[in-house]
């Protein structure tokens, strides 16, 4: 007993710190990513001229039979008046994942394995990033295809037909679409492939533990078990994983008309977004009771109180949600996408921006729209070269799609955005022969803004303003925006820490037997 009376109360809390040190040594050791740090996906086109020849048919039929022809060459960004004659136009793009700081400085970029997945580069809907309830992962969605493969967003999966459809019946090579996830050590899980949206985009995965939560859109107007919401088996085969809620919404038309876009879990309850489309009702949805994430099937999708109940594109384009707290909801609108809009306000532009929303008696009550320093209807040139010929175009923001945010101990809360931008503008391009362009091609940028959480009226709010942080290169779009994943801690390092608390118990027992 004499070797334990020669320890000292002050070595006993040596112990302790040591243990916790050395377990936070190899916490830290198996993370990648700084804590508080953000994350922020894009895409890069990486066609040449040589990517498509004026006067190819791309892979849609139409009605009867024709085919659509190129106009333009694989040149960024007049490939993308291909849209013009083929309404399924897209080109498939690697995917990257870049670390920030919170203040916007770039501390490293991440290339997601291309054979894994990628994402399509003129859908502008895709590719949000969505940290797990846990906070260990973030997940993302896109398409098992090579890059540089035309019209695979709107292909069909191997195991669902494409026929049905509202416009062209897009003929390219089935194509499963596909889900994975960052993990806190910077490595990516195995993909997760899947039939559901066939024809039209995936565009978001939450994982949790009953699996991956994930949004989209279907072509067809009769396939309400491969749309909206999908609960989907990690790596359980793409023939067998999709498991629908039944997610379903009477007030539409069709199936297609579940064209959900974002989607968040906030006190174990799911909440979606509807904001694209002619049909339905676009506002802000929860997925089956409070409380408990939904499973099975016919699973109730319900409007929260207060939210817009009007059907058509004349109301809102909610896009990104975040809950501050129970009382505080966060919304992003995009905006109408269109150009002619911004100049009168009609169509719902006059919803673009960040709304703040409060509960109060069980209904919602939107407090104000944050939209200082969006500059929304102002253009902007992006320069740059991209597959060696270099060129400058014009773009405008229109508004906000994915967001995130923090609550911040002063009181305040901090949210990051990207925003959205028009279709169709008229901008300069390198040779002076573009018309328009589709809204995919052009850049877009991740900006923030603080706001004091406890303001409930527009009055109350003076010098809130977003500020830029980042915003894509030509040739580049962003995307998504998440906080870094942190991992938890191993169980060798949780064993080091009971093990230095049994020796400080140790030391104390031998010293009162001494005593």
């Amino acid at each position: 007993m004499k070797i334990y009376s020669s320890f000292s109360a002050p070595l006993f809390g040596v112990l302790i710190t040591a243990s916790l040190i050395m377990s936070g040594l190899q916490s830290a050791s198996a993370q990648s990513f700084t804590s508080g740090d953000i994350l922020v996906s894009s895409a890069f086109y990486v066609g040449t001229s040589n990517t498509i020849n004026i006067g190819e048919p791309f892979p849609s039929v139409n009605a009867n039979g024709t085919t659509n022809n190129a106009i333009a060459n694989g040149i960024y960004p007049e490939v993308f008046n291909n849209d013009n004659s083929d309404a399924n136009f897209g080109i498939t793009a690697p995917i990257t994942i870049s670390e920030l700081t919170p203040s916007g400085a770039d501390v490293m970029d991440i290339a997601v394995p291309t054979n894994d997945l990628v994402t399509s580069f003129s859908s502008k809907s895709e590719l949000a990033l969505n940290l797990s309830p846990d906070g260990t992962t973030v997940s993302f969605a896109g398409y098992d295809a090579p890059v540089n493969a035309i019209d695979r967003s709107n292909a069909g999966t191997p195991g669902a037909t494409n026929s049905g459809t509202s416009g062209p019946v897009d003929t390219a090579t089935p194509t499963y679409r596909a889900i994975d996830t960052l993990n806190a050590n910077g490595t990516f899980s195995s993909p997760t492939y899947i039939n559901s949206y066939t024809g039209d985009n995936i565009r978001a995965a939450i994982l949790t533990t009953n699996g991956y939560y994930t949004v989209g859109s279907t072509g067809l107007k009769t396939n309400t078990n491969g749309t909206g919401v999908q609960l989907v088996v990690p790596q359980g085969g793409p023939s067998t994983n999709a498991i629908s809620p039944g997610a379903y919404n009477a007030n539409d038309n069709s199936a297609k008309d579940n064209n959900f876009r974002g989607e968040t879990i906030f006190n174990n309850s799911l909440y979606i977004t509807k904001g694209s489309g002619s049909k339905g009702i676009d506002t802000v949805y929860q997925v089956g009771t409070s409380g408990t994430l939904p499973t099975g099937t016919n699973n109730t999708l319900s409007i929260l109180p207060g939210f817009n109940t009007t059907g058509g594109a004349s109301g809102p384009h909610p896009f990104g949600i975040w809950f501050a707290n129970a009382t505080t909801l966060y919304v992003a609108d995009e905006g109408t996408g269109l150009y002619s809009d911004l100049a009168t306000d009609s169509n719902g532009q006059n919803y673009a921006g960040l709304e703040k929303w409060s509960l109060i008696g069980g209904s919602w009550v939107m407090d104000y729209n944050l939209t200082n320093g969006l500059n929304i209807g102002q253009a902007y040139d992006v320069s740059g070269t991209s597959g060696g010929v270099s060129g400058t175009y014009q773009t405008i923001t229109d508004g906000l799609r994915n967001i995130t945010g923090k609550v911040n101990t002063n009181g305040t809360v901090t949210i990051y955005a990207i925003t959205s931008t028009v279709d169709k503008y008229p901008g300069v391009a390198t040779n002076g022969i573009v018309t328009a362009f589709d809204e995919g091609c052009d850049p877009n940028q991740l900006d923030a803004v603080t706001d004091t959480l406890a303001d409930t009226n527009a009055s109350q709010i003076s010098g809130e303003e977003f500020t830029n942080l980042e915003t894509a290169q030509y040739g580049q779009v962003l995307r998504g925006v998440s906080f870094t994943p942190e991992a938890v801690p191993e169980s060798s390092s949780w064993a080091l820490v009971v093990l230095g608390s049994l020796g400080g118990l140790i030391i104390i027992r031998a010293r009162q037997r001494k005593n």
